[in-house]
């Protein structure tokens, strides 16, 4: 006659416990989120409006539906406005609302319901919208970066930016800088100033005499009635040195300055 070994038996009587809680977790009730729509289209919108939607939500499953977060990737918000805990036969509700300004054309967006749900723990809903453009002011510059270069102590050095209308109306724009002087054309320049559509003008920057050595750096902003960019910011610097330090950069390459 046969005799299981001790270890043998322990063996058996721990993997049928596993089993057995196995069976019992896969008949255990479980929380399971059921969705009226897991997408929404609002259709045709204009650019810059902010649009809203409710998804409703059911737990039909037999446990509480514990929700850890509610998250999105975009440029919308999401926020759960029932409980946390979702008992049996309850409904949830979250609100998401999408801002549509720099958007165009047909877009999709996407929220997830992180939860306890045995069936799919990270739920995906989306919103689509078709976002329309009206006519709009457009504005553009050459560049946003300014290299003045060497500047003399004392001297006033100027920059010229060019600003051009884009769009399809008016284009409204306004220039600022607390120590800036802005000219076009050679006069000063009132501000704010209007470019029709397809018309650009040059602005000259006229900084005042510089009194610190070293890098400067200044941002002038540019602001427009652009409903997408309505403030841009151009970034200027220099290297400002003494005379004695030019003097001394010139006696030092002098020599190459010569054979050039």
């Amino acid at each position: 006659m046969r005799h299981r070994t001790p270890w043998r038996s322990g063996a058996v009587i721990a993997a049928a416990a596993v089993l057995l809680a196995a069976a019992a977790w896969a008949q255990a009730p479980k929380p399971r989120a059921v969705f009226k729509e897991t997408s929404h289209d609002f259709g045709k919108v204009k650019q810059g409006d902010v649009v809203s939607h409710e998804f409703v939500f059911k737990n039909e499953g037999g446990a509480p539906l514990l929700v850890e977060k509610v998250e999105t990737t975009c440029g919308c918000t999401a926020a759960l406005v029932s409980e946390k805990r979702i008992g049996p036969g309850k409904e949830g509700k979250i609100k998401t609302t999408f801002d549509t300004r720099g958007y165009s054309g047909r877009l999709s967006r996407y929220i997830y319901l992180i939860s306890n749900d045995g069936e799919n723990t990270r739920r995906e809903l989306s919103l689509v919208a078709d976002i329309q453009v009206p006519p709009s002011a457009r504005i553009d510059v050459d560049r946003y970066n300014v290299d003045m270069g060497l500047v003399l102590e004392g001297e006033s050095p100027s920059a010229r930016v060019l600003i051009k209308s884009a769009g399809e109306r008016e284009l409204k724009v306004e220039v600022a800088h607390e120590n800036v002087q802005f000219f076009s054309g050679g006069k000063p320049l009132v501000s704010p100033f209007f470019l029709p559509t397809g018309e650009s003008r040059e602005v000259e920057l006229r900084f005042p005499p510089q009194a610190k050595t070293g890098v400067l750096r200044d941002y002038i902003l540019v602001k427009s009635n652009d409903p997408v960019r309505s403030t841009l910011s151009i970034y200027v610097s220099r290297y400002v040195v003494s005379r004695k330090e030019l003097k001394d950069l010139f006696e030092r390459y002098k020599t190459v300055l010569k054979d050039n």
